[in-house]
């Protein structure tokens, strides 16, 4: 086995569905994914990057893949790397009011529209339908299948990591955000027992009623 057969073993992201369009003559491809959609608290965040012609980041994945520490590193890689990146946020009073699957394609939205250059497709993760003009296709575990969608994914993954270190630290680190990101874990819940809910804790999520007297 050669040493690039290898690198592709190791590397489960492929550029599949990128090359199929490239090959009919579109250049300009947009993967999306979003992050944040299982927490009790914190915005969901998403992010579209369109990433050069045949550029493929070596070990890139779905982050649930790598470990916690290279996160960082990748989402770097990914910024300097790309033709162009957007970030889309969606409040925690959106998702309340939405519902988080249209909070979702919200953020998704948004994060198409900040991008520097309008893409001329777009891979998006899951099975989300975007509210755009701009042609689409929805691949089911994307960031395991895309690399485009990957790169979105890891960039979407470290900024909704990196923005609920800051809301953790002005809450005192009370609720471990910077830890659990906001998931509902045994100190989290604990801490919203002794402590209270924040104007970050989404209402409308079934594990508000355990705090309803």
């Amino acid at each position: 086995m050669s040493k690039k057969e290898k690198q592709d073993k190791s590397n489960p992201n492929n550029l599949e569905y990128e090359k199929k369009l490239w090959e009919n003559g579109i250049n300009y491809i947009a993967g999306v994914d979003e992050c944040g959609r299982g927490p009790f608290s914190g915005p969901v965040v998403a992010c579209a990057v369109i990433m050069p012609k045949e550029m493929k980041i070596h070990r890139l994945t779905d982050s649930k893949k790598l470990a916690k520490r290279e996160h960082t590193t990748f989402s770097n890689l990914v910024k300097e790397s790309c033709i162009g990146y957007g970030i889309g946020i969606a409040s925690v009073e959106e998702i309340d009011e939405l519902n988080i699957k249209n909070a979702s394609r919200l953020a998704m939205k948004r994060a198409i529209e900040n991008l520097p250059i309008v893409p001329e497709y777009i891979l998006v993760d899951g099975t989300e339908v975007i509210d755009t003009d701009i042609p689409q296709e929805f691949i089911i575990k994307g960031d395991d299948r895309s690399h485009s969608i990957a790169s979105a994914a890891i960039v979407a993954k470290v900024y909704r990591d990196e923005l609920m270190a800051k809301l953790d630290e002005e809450y005192n680190f009370v609720y471990g955000w910077s830890k659990n990101a906001g998931y509902q874990t045994k100190a989290h819940i604990e801490a919203c027992y002794e402590h209270g809910l924040t104007p970050h804790h989404r209402t409308s999520w079934k594990t508000i009623n355990l705090f309803k007297k």
